[in-house]
C-alpha cells in the first residue's frame, strides 16, 4: 500500500489525509454533497449544503465494493445498514465542507474537507479533528483511509478493493503506527 496515502496524525487528537484525484474540482464537490455521489464510496444521505444545515448518513459498508466480503466477527455489528446524524459546520463550495461526526455521550469530532485545483486534477484534503482517544482514531483513520480508497476507485474508474478486508488490514497498519510511539 502506497504510504503517501496513509493518514498522518497532525496533533493528539487529530488524523489528515491527502489525495489527487481526477478534476474538475466541481466533480469532486459532487461526490462530496451529492447524496447518490456521496453513496458510491461513503454513505449517501441528504444534505443541505447551507451552513447550520442538519443530515443523516445511511451507511452500508460492504455493499460499497463488487465485493461485498463481509467484516470479521468484531465489526460483524457493521455488516448491515446503520445511520449517523450531523451538522453541518461550514460550507463554501466547492472548496470546503466541514461537519461534525458522531457524539452521543461525549463532544461529537469534526470532519473537514478541502479541495483545491492541482493543474488537472484536485487535491483533497481531508482532517478529522477533536478525536477523544488512541483507539478511535485507529478506527477513524483505517475508516477514512478505506472509504477515501474507495473514491478514488469510483472517480478513476476502476474496481475498488473489497471494503472490509482492506478496512481490517489498515487497522492493523494504524495501531501500529498510532499504538506503537506511546508504548
Amino acid at each position: 500500500m502506497n504510504d503517501a496515502n496513509h493518514g498522518q496524525q497532525i496533533a493528539e487528537d487529530s488524523i489528515r489525509f491527502e489525495r489527487l484525484l481526477p478534476g474538475p474540482i466541481e466533480r469532486v464537490w459532487a461526490y462530496l454533497t451529492e447524496s447518490d455521489k456521496r453513496g458510491q464510496w461513503l454513505a449517501p444521505g441528504t444534505m443541505e449544503t447551507r451552513q447550520v444545515g442538519s443530515f443523516a448518513l445511511h451507511f452500508h459498508n460492504t455493499g460499497l465494493t463488487p465485493d461485498r466480503t463481509p467484516p470479521s466477527e468484531r465489526f460483524r455489528r457493521y455488516d448491515g445498514s446503520f445511520t449517523t446524524n450531523h451538522q453541518v459546520l461550514r460550507c463554501e463550495p466547492p472548496h470546503v465542507l466541514a461537519w461534525t461526526w458522531g457524539g452521543g455521550n461525549e463532544a461529537p469530532s469534526e470532519v473537514t474537507f478541502e479541495l483545491s485545483e492541482a493543474g488537472d486534477q484536485v487535491r483533497l484534503v481531508v482532517t478529522h479533528r477533536r478525536l477523544a482517544d488512541d483507539d478511535t482514531m485507529v478506527n477513524v483513520a483505517s475508516g477514512w483511509h478505506t472509504h477515501l480508497t474507495v473514491l478514488e476507485g469510483v472517480l478513476q474508474g476502476r474496481r475498488p478493493a473489497p471494503f472490509w478486508p482492506t478496512f481490517e488490514h489498515l487497522e492493523e497498519e494504524y495501531r501500529c503506527r498510532i499504538m506503537s510511539p506511546r508504548t
